[in-house]
C-alpha cells in the first residue's frame, strides 16, 4: 500500500486542530426549548434556554411521555393555535451559510393525545409542515441556508391540528464551500438524506466527529420505504485507518471510515423522498478502504432506472481521490428527483471489484419567498427598539402571518398599509422608517411619548388616516400634510406643536383636531380670507317668515275655522324672535365659543361646521370656510338663503 505524503498528513494534523478547536464552538447557537437553564450534554454541546430568542406568547410544558433520551428533549415550548405566527430570531453573519436545525418530540405535553400539525418557515419562506404521527419519535427537519440578512428566523404558524410546539433549535455555521449553489440567493436546501452507509451500529454519527455536527443517520435503521429494494451481495467493510477528507465540510472521518460493497457486482436502494418530485442536491461520498492487490480495480457507474445520461461517466474512487484512503465526492447540485427514488452502482466490465458507497447527502430546493416589500425598512425600525416586547415578534412582517400591529396587503410581495403602535410608551421621535412605507394608509402613533418634529410624510402618498394625539410632540407642522392627496383624518391635539396650521389643511375636507397645543394657531393670512358666519335667522329673513306665515294663516282661516289659539302661539313665537337682531360676533368670541374649533359636527362641499356654545349659554354653529373661490364665497354666503328655504318647505302643507 502506498504511503501517505508527508503533505497529507500536514492536512490531516490541519484537520484536526480545526477540529479540537470547534470544541469551543464558534458559530453554535444550541437552544432547549422550554428549558429552564443553560447546561452542557454529554457529546460537549452547550444548550441554552430558548426564553431570550423567541417571540411573547410561549408557554412552556414537561414531556408526560417518558422517555429515554437527552435532557433537551424532555420539555417544549408551545404557542397558541390561532392566526398568529411565533418566532425564533438568532443573530448571524450576513453571506454566510448555516445548517438550521429543528427538533419536535411532541410527549404528549397538552395531555389531549392530539397529534399536532403545523407550519414551520425560514423567515417569510414556508419549510415545511410538521406532521406528528408518534408520541415518542421525534421528527427532525433540517435546512442549510446562506444569510441575508443579520438575523436568521424560524416561525411556527397556522395549526390545523393540536399546538404548534418545539423541542430544540440548532444553528451551525460553516465555514467552506461544500453547499454552494448558483441559486443560493433565491433557493435554500432543505434536508431530504444524510445517510452513513456501512455503519456498525444504529447510533448516528454527530459533534465532535462532526466538526459541523451534522447528524450522519445509520444505513441499519429501517423505516418504511427508506432504503429498501437491496441487492444480493451487499456487505458492510470498515476500516481504523485515517481518511483525508479535507478541511472544509466535507463527510467526517468516521462516516468515511465505513462503507458498503456489492460483492455480486451492483448496490441497488430505493428510497421514499418527502415532498418530491423537486430539483435536489445530491451528491455521494466515496473512499477506498479496502487494499485492493495491484491486479484488481474498482469501477462502477451510476444507474437511474430511466434515466440513462447519469451512466455515461465511470467512477475509479482510487484514481479520481487521487490515492486510497482518501475522499472523492460526485454528485449532481441540481437534478430533477421523483418522490420514489431508485438508484444503484454497478461495475464496469473491467472492473475486478463491485461498486463502494460511503455516503450520502440529498436535499431539496426550496424557492425562497421574497417577502414583503417593506421587510427591510420594518427591520430597521424594530431594531430601534431592542427592549420592547411588540419589536420582537421576529419574521417578515406580513408573512406567513402578520405581526400583531401591522396590516398588510394581500399580493404576493404584500406591502404594509397599517401601523398601530398606541399606547406602546414609545419615547424619542418617530422614527423616520414610517415615512418610507409607501403603502401607508393608516398611522397610529397615539398616546405614547414621542417628542421632536413630526416628519414629512410626502412619500406616502396612500396615507388618509394620522393619529398622532397625545404625545409631547413639538415644532411646527410640516406644510407637506397639506399636500397628502387622500388625507381624511389627522388628529395632533395635546402635543407641545407651535406656529401656524397650514393654510392647506383648511382647504380639504377632513377631520382636524389640533387643540391642546396651546402656541399653535391658524395664521393671519387664512383669517384674513376665511369668513365665519353664525348660522341665524336674521331680521329680514324673519320678516319674510312673518309674512309667509301670516298669508298661511289667512288662506287657512278662509278655508275652515280653526281655534285661534295656535295662530296667537305662532305669532307671539316670532315676535319674540323678531325682537332679535343680527349680531356681528370677534374672532375671539368665535374661537371662545368653540374651543378654537375643537368639535366638528359636519361639512359641506364648501365650510366645515363646529359646535359651539356663547357665554349666555345658547348653542350655536359655526360654519369655517375652506374654499375661498368666487363659488365657494358665493355658494357660502347663500346659506341664509337655504335656511330660509327649508323652514318654508316645512310650512308648506294645508291642514
Amino acid at each position: 500500500m502506498p504511503s501517505i505524503s508527508a503533505a497529507a498528513l500536514l492536512l490531516q494534523l490541519l484537520l484536526l486542530l480545526f477540529s479540537l478547536s470547534t470544541h469551543a464552538q464558534p458559530g453554535f447557537i444550541s437552544l432547549d426549548c422550554g428549558g429552564e437553564d443553560d447546561y452542557t450534554d454529554a457529546i460537549g454541546i452547550q444548550w441554552s434556554s430558548d426564553a431570550k430568542f423567541v417571540s411573547a406568547g410561549g408557554q412552556t410544558a414537561k414531556l408526560l411521555v417518558q422517555t429515554d433520551l437527552h435532557k433537551q428533549y424532555t420539555a417544549v415550548r408551545y404557542f397558541p393555535a390561532d392566526s398568529s405566527k411565533y418566532c425564533y430570531t438568532m443573530n448571524v453573519r450576513n453571506r454566510t451559510r448555516y445548517l438550521i436545525r429543528a427538533t419536535f418530540l411532541y410527549g404528549n405535553f397538552d395531555n389531549s393525545n392530539v397529534y399536532p400539525k403545523f407550519d414551520l418557515s425560514l423567515g417569510a419562506t414556508p419549510w415545511t409542515t410538521v406532521v406528528i404521527d408518534d408520541a415518542t419519535t421525534p421528527v427532525v427537519q433540517e435546512a442549510v441556508i446562506l444569510a441575508a440578512a443579520p438575523t436568521l428566523s424560524v416561525c411556527l404558524s397556522n395549526a390545523s391540528t393540536g399546538q404548534p410546539f418545539i423541542s430544540t433549535l440548532e444553528l451551525r455555521q460553516f465555514n467552506g464551500s461544500l453547499y454552494y449553489t448558483t441559486d443560493e440567493k433565491q433557493f435554500f436546501l432543505r434536508l431530504s438524506a444524510r445517510i452513513n452507509f456501512g455503519a456498525e451500529s444504529n447510533a448516528s454519527v454527530r459533534y465532535p466527529d462532526d466538526p459541523f455536527d451534522r447528524i450522519w443517520l445509520s444505513d441499519l435503521v429501517r423505516r418504511a420505504n427508506y432504503l429498501v429494494d437491496v441487492a444480493p451481495g451487499t456487505e458492510r467493510i470498515s476500516t481504523t485507518k485515517p481518511i483525508f477528507v479535507g478541511i472544509n465540510e466535507e463527510p467526517p472521518e468516521k462516516v468515511m471510515q465505513t462503507a458498503v460493497v456489492g460483492k455480486n457486482g451492483s448496490l441497488t436502494y430505493r428510497i421514499d423522498l418527502e415532498d418530491f418530485p423537486a430539483n435536489a442536491w445530491a451528491v455521494s461520498y466515496f473512499a477506498e478502504i479496502e487494499d485492493l492487490a495491484p491486479n484488481e480495480t474498482r469501477k462502477f457507474k451510476l444507474v437511474i432506472p430511466g434515466k440513462p445520461e447519469f451512466s455515461k461517466p465511470t467512477v475509479d474512487v482510487e484514481e479520481n481521490a487521487q490515492g486510497k484512503y482518501r475522499l472523492y465526492e460526485p454528485g449532481y447540485t441540481n437534478v430533477p428527483l421523483p418522490f420514489v427514488f431508485s438508484f444503484g452502482f454497478k461495475k464496469t466490465n473491467d472492473s475486478s471489484e463491485g461498486p463502494i458507497l460511503n455516503a450520502m447527502e440529498i436535499y431539496r430546493y426550496v424557492q425562497i419567498t421574497m417577502g414583503s416589500q417593506d421587510a427591510n425598512t420594518m427591520a430597521s425600525l424594530v431594531s430601534r427598539y431592542p427592549q420592547a416586547s411588540w419589536a420582537q415578534e421576529g419574521g417578515d412582517p406580513c408573512l406567513p402571518a402578520s405581526w400583531s400591529w401591522v396590516q398588510c396587503s394581500s399580493e404576493a410581495a404584500p406591502r404594509i398599509f397599517s401601523v398601530t403602535l398606541t399606547g406602546k410608551n414609545i419615547t424619542g421621535s418617530i422614527p423616520v422608517d414610517l415615512t418610507e412605507l409607501s403603502g401607508l394608509v393608516e398611522l397610529k402613533l397615539d398616546g405614547n411619548s414621542f417628542s421632536g418634529q413630526i416628519p414629512d410624510f410626502t412619500g406616502c402618498h396612500d396615507l388618509q388616516y394620522i393619529h398622532l394625539e397625545n404625545n409631547q410632540l413639538t415644532g411646527t407642522l410640516p406644510p407637506s400634510l397639506g399636500n397628502l392627496p387622500n388625507l381624511k383624518e389627522l388628529y395632533i391635539q395635546n402635543n407641545k406643536l407651535s406656529g401656524e396650521v397650514p393654510q392647506a389643511l383648511f382647504k380639504k375636507s377632513i377631520i382636524f383636531n389640533f387643540s391642546g397645543n396651546s402656541d399653535l394657531h391658524m395664521g393671519h393670512s387664512t383669517m384674513g380670507r376665511t369668513i365665519v358666519i353664525i348660522v341665524c335667522i336674521v331680521v329680514g329673513a324673519i320678516l319674510v317668515l312673518v309674512a309667509v306665515i301670516g298669508c298661511y294663516l289667512f288662506t287657512c282661516k278662509r278655508k275652515k275655522k280653526p281655534s285661534d289659539a295656535p295662530a296667537k302661539k305662532l305669532g307671539s313665537y316670532f315676535s319674540e324672535v323678531a325682537t332679535e337682531s343680527a349680531h356681528r360676533f370677534a374672532l375671539s368670541e368665535i374661537e371662545d365659543a368653540t374651543a378654537k374649533f375643537d368639535r366638528r359636527i359636519g361639512s359641506g362641499g364648501f365650510g366645515i361646521v363646529y359646535y359651539g356654545k356663547l357665554t349666555d349659554g345658547r348653542e350655536i354653529a359655526v360654519k369655517l370656510l375652506t374654499n375661498d373661490s368666487y363659488q365657494g364665497i358665493r355658494e357660502f354666503l347663500n346659506e341664509r338663503t337655504c335656511v330660509l328655504s327649508f323652514f318654508l318647505h316645512q310650512l308648506m302643507p294645508c291642514q
